[in-house]
C-alpha cells in the first residue's frame, strides 16, 4: 500500500522553527557566555577566526581567548542594552594580539551573553558613510507617499549596493504588494506585484518585529553548527536576534526558485506593528560590511519614522473631516426626525470621509434603505448577524457573500461597514460597497498545490515568479483604518442624533417652545420700550424751533446715538457695556481724525444696559452742542476733558470740561437736548446732574448710582486706549494660580498628556498623570489630590468611572473632549464643567474662574 501523505503547501512553513535551526552562516562565528563568563557554546569554525578550536573552548573563562581590552570593550557596551531584544555593534576591534580585526555583535538571550563576530571588511572600513541627514532630507521633499517609497527604495539600494531593492507593504489579510522598486537594468520589474501572505509564514513576521535587519549572504553556503545543539535542559539555542542566524532550507528553497544569490531585509515598524519591509536581493552572494549594515538598519528606522509621521498627518486630517462631519450631521438632525425617511443624505454628508454605493438605517426594529443594498428581506437577516457581534463596535467586510454565506443579498453588493448607535436595542447604520471587479497580478501562481519530487515535499511549484494574473470577484473596494477612525467618531455623533429622535428630542422641542415664547415676549417688551422712546424723542424734537433739515439732522442724531448703544448692548448679549467705548464710538461719530481733541482720563466701568442708554443720548448731545457752539466747533484748537471716578460708596461721578472754545452764555431758552442733558440721568437712573455755563467752556457734572456700575479689568477691552486716556496699571495677575494644588491629570495620549502637564505645572500645579481608568483608580487609592482634569474617551473606555469616584470624596473635576460638550456631559455628572480640546493656557485659565478650587495654604 502506499503511504498517505500530507499536501504541502507554503504554510507548511508556519510551523518551522527558524529561530532554533541550531546553526549559523559561515561568515562569522558565534559564542555563548554564562553570566560569570564561561563558554558555554561556540561555533564549529571557531578556529578559522580565533585559532581555538570549538571543543576546546567550551567551558573555558571567555578572559582565556580575548584580551582583557577586548573583554572590558564588551563589558561596557552590555551595560547600555536597555530591553530583551536589543543588539549592540562594536566595530573594527583586536580580540587577540597581533591578529584580524573584528566587527562584534552582541546581545542577551536568556541569561546568556551571545556573541557574534565577522572580519572587518579592510577595504569599506573606512569608507565614508551616505549622510543620514541629507537622506532624510530627499525622503521629506517627497510629495506624495509614492513618490517617498520611490525614494526610500533608491536610497536603501545606495546603502547596500543590491541589484534590487523593493518597498514591500502587507495588507490587512497579511499578503504582501510591491509598492516601490529600485534595481539594476537589465533584470526586470517586480513593481505592483502581489505575494501571498504564506509567502513568509507567522512565525518570521513575529522574529521581523524583534529582529529589524536580517542577512543572507550566500543561499548556497553551508551552515555551520552551533555545539552542543542542545543545553542541559535539552534546549537548543534561541538564535531569535542573532545576526549570523542560519537560513532555514524552505526559505532557501524559495529564494533559489527566485534566482537570488543573497538577500537582505530591513523591517519597517509603524505604530508597534510590521507595516512591510524593504526586500532587497542579490543575484550573487553579497555581504556589506558591518558598519554599512548598521547604517542601513538606522535608514531603515528612520524611514519608518517618517512614514509614521505621514500617516499620522493624513490620519489628523480625517479626523478633522470627521469632526466636521459630525457637526454638519448634528446641525442637520437638530429638529429633524425624518433620518428614517429618507436616509440618503446620510451618503452624501459622509461621502467625503466614507464612500458609499448604499445604505441602510435600522431604529427599534424600522428600516429605511437607499442606494445599493440588499432588499428589506437580506437588510433585516443582516441586521441578525450583526446582533451577533459585541455591542458598540464598528464591523467592516469587504466580501460579504463570503463572510455571511447563508445570506441572500445581491452580488453587486459586496462590502460593508456597520455603525452600531445604541446597545438597547441594536440600531444601525450600515455603509454598502459595490463589488469591484479587479485584476490582481501575482509574483507567480499562489494557489497552485505542490507535489512530491524524489526528495520529498518542494516548493517546486513557485520556481516560476513571472506575473500571474487573477481575476478577483465577490469584494469591494476595503475600507481602510482611516476610514473606520471616522466611522468611530460618527458613530459617537450617530448616537446623540437618536437620542434626539427618541422621547428626550420631544422633550427638548417642548423646552424650546417654552424658551421661544419668552424670548419673544421679552423682544416684544424691548421693542415696545424703543418704540415708545423714539416716539418721545421725535415729539419732543418738534418743539424746537429749527428749520427742517435741522429737524431731521437731530432726530437722526439723537436715533443713531441710541442704535449705537443697543448695538454695543446686544453684542455683549445684554450684559453691562463699556463707558469708554461708548465715549469712543460718540468721538468718531463726530470727530474722526480730530478724537484727540476729546481727552478722557479714568478707569474703565461697565454700565447696565439702562443706564448705558441713558448715558449714550446725555454724551451725545453734550457732543452735538460742544461740535456746534463749545470747544469742538471749527478748527479752532479747543477741547474736551472727561473724566470719572468713583467715590467711597461706589457711584461713578463724571465730570465735562469744555476749554479754549467761544465764550460760553447761558441760553435765555433750553430746548430737548438741554432737557436730556439735565434730566436724563436723574429721572432714569435716580442719580444728579449739574450744568454750568462757564465764560471760558461749559461745565458740568454727573452722578449715576452705584447700581448701575461695575468694574472692569481694562486688558481684557479690545482696542487701544484713546487718547488723553489716563493709563492705569492693573494689579499683576497670578501667574502661577495652581500653585501649592496637586492636580490629577487622566489623558490616554502620550503627546497630548505631557502638553497637559506642561500647562499645567507653569500654573503652578503639581502634576500626576495616568493613561487609563485602572491606573487613576489606583493611583487615587493612594493619594489624595485637589482637582482633576479627565479626558473623556479613554480609548475603548471613559473616565466617568472615576468621576463618580472623585465626587465621592468631594474633589472638584472637569471633563476634557474634542467631541463637544454633549458627548462629555451624556452622564450622571452633566453639571461638571467641560474644557475643549486641544488644552491650551488660556483655556485652562479661563476654566478655572468657573471651578471652585480649595485655598492654598
Amino acid at each position: 500500500m502506499s503511504e498517505a501523505r500530507e499536501p504541502v503547501d507554503l504554510t507548511n512553513c508556519d510551523r518551522e522553527p527558524i529561530h532554533q535551526l541550531g546553526a549559523i552562516q559561515p561568515f562569522g562565528f558565534l559564542l555563548a557566555i554564562s553570566l560569570d563568563w564561561m563558554v558555554t557554546r561556540a561555533s564549529a569554525n571557531l578556529a578559522e577566526f580565533l585559532g581555538i578550536p570549538q571543543a576546546d573552548a567550551l567551558g573555558r573563562p571567555i578572559s582565556s581567548l580575548i584580551t582583557p581590552e577586548a573583554l572590558h570593550t564588551i563589558r561596557n557596551k552590555l551595560t547600555t542594552l536597555r530591553g530583551p531584544d536589543v543588539v549592540e555593534r562594536i566595530f573594527d576591534i583586536a580580540l587577540m594580539p597581533d591578529q584580524a580585526r573584528f566587527d562584534l555583535a552582541v546581545h542577551i538571550n536568556e541569561n546568556q551573553v551571545i556573541l557574534e563576530g565577522e572580519r572587518c571588511q579592510e577595504d569599506r572600513r573606512n569608507a565614508p558613510s551616505l549622510s543620514m541627514r541629507s537622506m532624510m532630507s530627499r525622503l521629506d521633499q517627497a510629495e506624495t507617499l509614492e513618490a517617498f517609497f520611490r525614494e526610500g527604495a533608491r536610497q536603501a539600494r545606495a546603502l547596500t549596493g543590491f541589484d534590487r531593492v523593493m518597498v514591500y507593504r502587507f495588507d490587512e489579510g497579511g499578503s504582501g504588494e510591491v509598492v516601490a522598486e529600485a534595481a539594476r537594468s537589465g533584470i526586470g520589474s517586480f513593481l505592483g506585484l502581489h505575494y501571498p501572505a504564506s509567502d513568509i509564514p507567522v512565525q518570521a513576521r513575529a522574529l521581523y518585529l524583534r529582529n529589524l535587519f536580517r542577512i543572507i549572504a550566500d543561499i548556497d553556503a553551508v551552515p555551520v553548527a552551533v555545539f552542543p545543539q542542545l543545553d542541559e535542559h535539552g534546549q537548543p539555542l534561541d538564535l531569535s536576534m542573532s545576526v549570523l542566524r542560519s537560513v532555514s532550507p524552505i526559505h532557501i528553497e524559495y529564494l533559489k526558485n527566485m534566482g537570488v544569490g543573497a538577500s537582505l531585509s530591513i523591517s519597517i515598524v509603524v505604530d508597534g506593528k510590521l507595516w512591510g519591509l524593504f526586500a532587497c536581493h542579490h543575484y550573487g552572494p553579497r555581504l556589506p560590511s558591518a558598519q554599512s549594515r548598521s547604517t542601513a538598519e538606522l535608514f531603515g528606522q528612520m524611514f519608518a519614522s517618517r512614514l509614521e509621521s505621514r500617516e499620522r498627518r493624513l490620519a489628523l486630517d480625517y479626523e478633522t473631516k470627521a469632526r466636521r462631519i459630525a457637526d454638519r450631521l448634528l446641525t442637520s438632525v437638530a429638529d429633524n426626525a425624518s433620518l428614517l425617511d429618507d436616509p440618503a443624505w446620510l451618503i452624501d454628508a459622509l461621502a467625503d470621509a466614507v464612500p458609499a454605493d448604499g445604505i441602510g438605517v435600522w431604529i427599534n426594529g424600522r428600516m429605511a434603505l437607499a442606494g445599493i443594498g440588499p432588499d428589506e428581506r437580506g437588510f433585516s437577516a443582516l441586521v441578525r448577524h450583526l446582533n451577533r457581534n459585541a455591542g458598540g463596535r464598528i464591523y467592516a467586510v469587504d466580501r460579504l457573500a463570503e463572510t455571511y454565506p447563508d445570506l441572500d443579498i445581491d452580488d453587486a453588493v459586496a462590502g460593508m461597514l456597520a455603525i452600531p448607535i445604541s446597545r438597547s436595542p441594536r440600531d444601525y447604520v450600515v455603509l454598502f460597497r459595490q463589488e469591484l471587479v479587479r485584476t490582481v497580478r501575482w509574483g507567480g501562481d499562489p494557489h497552485k498545490p505542490v507535489e512530491y519530487g524524489p526528495n520529498g515535499p518542494r516548493l517546486t511549484p513557485r520556481k516560476s515568479f513571472e506575473a500571474w494574473s487573477e481575476l478577483v470577484r465577490g469584494r469591494s473596494l476595503p475600507f481602510t483604518e482611516a476610514e473606520r477612525r471616522v466611522a468611530e467618531t460618527i458613530r459617537v455623533t450617530l448616537i446623540e442624533v437618536v437620542l434626539r429622535l427618541t422621547d428626550e428630542a420631544s422633550m427638548a422641542r417642548q423646552m424650546a417652545n417654552e424658551r421661544q415664547e419668552l424670548l419673544i415676549a421679552e423682544l416684544n417688551h424691548r421693542v415696545r420700550n424703543i418704540l415708545s422712546l423714539i416716539t418721545g424723542i421725535v415729539r419732543q424734537s418738534q418743539t424746537t424751533s429749527v428749520g427742517l433739515g435741522d429737524y431731521i439732522r437731530q432726530l437722526e442724531g439723537r436715533i443713531q446715538s441710541l442704535a449705537r448703544a443697543h448695538d454695543q448692548i446686544t453684542r455683549d448679549h445684554w450684559a453691562p457695556a463699556s463707558l469708554r467705548q461708548l465715549l469712543s464710538a460718540e468721538t468718531a461719530a463726530y470727530l474722526g481724525k480730530n478724537a484727540q481733541r476729546f481727552r478722557m482720563s479714568g478707569e474703565d466701568v461697565l454700565l447696565d444696559p439702562q443706564a448705558f442708554s441713558t448715558a449714550a443720548l446725555v454724551f451725545h448731545e453734550l457732543m452735538t452742542n460742544s461740535a456746534k457752539y463749545g470747544s469742538l466747533s471749527g478748527a479752532g484748537s479747543g477741547t474736551v476733558e472727561l473724566g470719572w471716578n468713583r467715590d467711597d460708596e461706589g457711584n461713578l461721578r463724571i465730570g465735562w470740561r469744555e476749554k479754549d472754545g467761544p465764550p460760553v452764555a447761558e441760553p435765555k431758552r433750553h430746548g430737548f437736548g438741554s432737557t436730556i442733558i439735565r434730566r436724563s440721568i436723574p429721572y432714569d437712573l435716580g442719580g444728579k446732574a449739574e450744568i454750568r455755563y462757564v465764560k471760558e467752556g461749559l461745565e458740568a457734572d454727573f452722578v449715576i448710582p452705584a447700581r448701575y456700575v461695575d468694574a472692569v479689568d481694562p486688558s481684557v477691552l479690545p482696542g487701544a486706549a484713546p487718547a488723553g486716556v489716563a493709563e492705569h496699571k492693573a494689579a499683576p495677575a497670578d501667574r502661577e494660580p495652581l500653585s501649592g494644588l496637586k492636580i490629577l491629570l487622566v489623558e490616554n495620549n502620550l503627546i497630548i498628556a505631557m502638553d497637559g502637564e506642561d500647562i499645567l505645572r507653569r500654573l503652578g500645579a503639581e502634576v500626576t498623570t495616568a493613561p487609563s481608568v485602572a491606573e487613576a483608580m489606583e493611583i487615587l487609592a493612594g493619594q489624595s489630590f485637589d482637582f482633576a482634569l479627565l479626558d473623556v474617551n479613554l480609548g475603548d473606555e471613559t473616565s466617568f468611572g472615576i468621576a463618580d469616584r472623585l465626587a465621592a470624596a468631594g474633589v472638584p473635576f472637569v471633563f476634557a473632549t474634542g467631541y463637544g460638550e454633549g458627548i462629555a456631559q451624556a452622564n450622571s455628572h452633566s453639571g461638571a464643567p467641560v474644557l475643549q480640546k486641544p488644552y491650551t493656557t488660556e483655556g485652562i485659565s479661563d476654566l478655572l474662574a468657573r471651578v471652585q478650587l480649595p485655598k492654598r495654604g
